[in-house]
């Protein structure tokens, strides 16, 4: 044997060797993203973290000297990382996810485009979505927590207030409104438009402008089953394509929302709170203050003291006590362990109840 096929037949041997070591590592990589999906799974976040992948490919790579090997190493990381993911959604193929609508609601596209994976599941409305999360019928519930346009989902503010689960996730989707009405109407026959009150309130000039009553529904895919059941080609409905789509309604008139930019919030509900991580840069805090003089500025000006930006503060009324409020409130910044223990020690001296009932990644878009 030449000195060439000596180095070949030991390059071979390095190679199943190698093989070898890599197939364990791999299993045991398995192994751990089997506890990341359970841990996804129950805390309400989406099996994929572009932000998480990203930092690692950067980490990672710094792992090889060689510049030219680093790209071959990244294209490898990356096909893990693929893989990881399959595994995962093969895992939490069985996660419920709760919203409230019927199929074609707004809420139900932002469980599609959170949760690709999940089945989703639709309840009567907010309360029922949320109460079947906290009996265990579902691991997640994803409801709006304000619109741009239309401002704040009060019945899913006293949900979060008086219930037990924690936001993990705020998403921004953004909302477009549609007409439709039965294949036999048109422009021409429409008389009266059914929709959800938000959904009326975000057209009311297009409304205006044509002329139409309005009917409210619960919700917008609501108003377009009911709308398909009528069958009169006088009653329309403001809702998404997909609503007027699955209840095989005609397209009438496109976009006609009075703002362009109209946005809505959902929220990620689950069972049991995120833990703390560097992704996590903005929190929602509920507190009731002692009914004296300066309770209130006491309470806010915590934050403040703590570094950290207050970035919305709302009140509602706490129903067990009249007059009395409980205030829903909006932080930016990273909570640490300590400043977390901190603050609510800090609020706990002059508020009367504190709950910190989400962690989240601001400015997530879907």
């Amino acid at each position: 044997m030449n000195e060439l096929e000596s180095k070949f037949h030991e390059a071979r041997d390095t190679i199943s060797q190698i093989d070898k070591t890599i197939a364990e590592l791999f299993e045991k990589r398995m192994n751990a993203a089997q506890a990341v999906a359970e841990y996804k799974k129950n805390n309400g976040l989406p099996v994929e973290d572009l932000v998480r992948e990203a930092q690692l490919l950067d980490a990672n790579s710094k792992y090889i000297s060689d510049d030219e090997i680093r790209s071959y190493y990244v294209n490898f990381q990356k096909n893990m990382m693929k893989l990881s993911k399959d595994y995962q959604r093969k895992l939490n193929d069985g996660m419920r996810v709760a919203f409230s609508g019927v199929k074609g609601a707004f809420a139900e596209l932002a469980v599609r485009k959170i949760f690709p994976d999940a089945s989703a599941v639709p309840y009567g409305d907010f309360k029922a979505a949320y109460k079947a999360v906290e009996s265990g019928e579902c691991e997640i519930a994803v409801l709006p927590l304000e619109n741009s346009f239309e401002g704040d989902v009060a019945r899913v503010m006293d949900l979060t207030y008086f219930g037990s689960l924690y936001i993990n996730g705020v998403y921004d989707m953004a909302v477009e409104q549609h007409l439709f009405g039965t294949q036999s109407a048109d422009a021409r026959t429409i008389k009266t438009v059914v929709s959800h009150p938000q959904a009326l309130g975000q057209c009311a000039e297009y409304i205006e402008q044509k002329g139409f009553l309005t009917r409210e529904a619960v919700n917008t895919a609501v108003a377009a089953q009911l709308v398909a059941k009528e069958n009169d080609r006088s009653v329309g409905v403001i809702c998404s394509i997909e609503s007027g789509n699955e209840y095989g309604l005609k397209l009438i008139d496109r976009k006609i929302n009075e703002n362009n930019m109209n946005t809505t919030r959902f929220a990620v509900f689950s069972r049991v709170p995120r833990d703390n991580s560097a992704d996590q840069n903005a929190f929602i805090v509920l507190f009731t203050v002692r009914d004296e003089a300066g309770s209130l500025s006491n309470a806010v000006s915590v934050f403040g003291e703590c570094g950290y930006n207050l970035k919305a503060l709302k009140s509602r009324p706490s129903k067990d006590v009249i007059w009395n409020y409980y205030f829903f409130l909006e932080g930016e910044g990273h909570l640490t362990e300590e400043s977390e223990k901190e603050m609510l020690q800090r609020l706990s001296e002059v508020c009367t109840n504190v709950r910190l009932v989400g962690r989240y990644a601001k400015d997530k878009h879907i």
